[in-house]
């Protein structure tokens, strides 16, 4: 059911609706814009996907792209396939911020669609530490692609950069094992017999709760992590006789978990999750419409995740996922 009103809290927020100006376009650049919004679905396994992003009342008012991207891609085919979801929000105030998020997407799919089949297969098994160091290695190849792409642009990494946030969904019904991955802000939150819990996981945490099955072979850390992973990547320099790898500027965050019937899984940016942690109407009104019931149609999801409130006009990109 839809509500009343679009916004929750005392009063509307400062700016309208719906978009208004558009942002300023190059007749030889015009594979650069970014749409307003973008809507996307699907139902695999066991789970059924809504995903959305929308551009920010601040930047509609301006006539500012959004900058936010979403990806969702299938590799594979049959219970074999693996579903990504990657979501990244550019740098504030830096022109390109946009198209940085798109690229780091790009990135981030193309390397995990060349490795889905191995990663696919570290899923079905469990092989948590597996997963966690081959998504940490093809993340810091992302990331060090976009480095790479600002220096190239005569930019500071500063400038041309952006956070990344990445769902892993396996096709197989019989797997209901969830893997979320990243760097930088935003929200993984978990919608469970009404109630919201915030699944974020801190820096250096491999997973949050105990997962049934989990683990890994011989040869691996006390935390459970594998010392070595092969999928398809180059194995990076030696200390010996390369210079050291740039220290990552935010921390790795890798979670994994077992879904449960009834639960929603939504992942999101941070232009959503901090109106969801910090304003306690919006996650009530959430979870009354999200709770107990099958997955909303792709309007209903996007006028569901749009509900503003006053003081946060970011723009909104979030993917959830309720299991059957």
């Amino acid at each position: 059911m839809v509500c009343d009103r679009d916004y929750v809290g005392s009063g509307p927020p400062t700016y309208d609706a719906d978009p208004t100006a558009l942002p300023p376009a190059d007749p030889d650049g015009l594979d650069g814009l970014v749409a307003d919004t973008v809507l996307e679905g699907a139902r695999y396994g066991s789970c059924t996907l809504r995903a959305v992003s929308v551009r920010g009342d601040s930047a509609r008012y301006r006539g500012d792209p959004r900058r936010d991207a979403l990806l969702v891609a299938r590799f594979g085919a049959g219970e074999q396939a693996l579903v990504l979801v990657a979501m990244a929000t550019g740098a504030r105030a830096t022109a390109g911020a946009h198209l940085a998020a798109v690229e780091v997407c790009r990135w981030i799919g193309r390397a995990v669609g060349r490795s889905h089949a191995r990663l696919g297969e570290d899923l079905r098994a469990a092989r948590r530490g597996d997963l966690k160091s081959g998504l940490h290695r093809l993340t810091d190849r992302s990331l060090g692609r976009l480095r790479s792409g600002a220096a190239d642009q005569g930019l500071s990494p500063d400038d041309y950069a952006a956070t990344l946030r990445c769902l892993l969904l396996p096709a197989d019904p019989g797997c209901r094992t969830r893997v979320y991955f990243g760097v930088g802000a935003g929200g993984l939150l978990r919608l469970r017999d009404g109630t919201w819990q915030n699944m974020e996981p801190s820096a250096g945490e491999v997973t949050g709760e105990p997962v049934v099955g989990f683990g890994s072979p011989p040869a691996q850390t006390p935390e459970g992590d594998r010392l070595t992973v092969d999928l398809g990547v180059t194995t990076p320099p030696g200390p010996y006789c390369d210079p050291p790898a740039e220290p990552p500027r935010e921390p790795f965050r890798f979670r994994a978990s077992v879904a449960r019937s009834g639960d929603v899984l939504l992942m999101c940016t941070a232009g959503l999750a901090e109106p969801l942690l910090n304003e306690p109407e919006l996650g009530e009104l959430l979870a009354r419409r999200w709770s107990g019931r099958p997955a909303p149609g792709l309007a209903e999801f996007l006028a569901d995740s749009r509900v503003r409130v006053k003081g946060y006009a970011d723009d909104r990109t979030a993917a959830a996922v309720w299991e059957a």
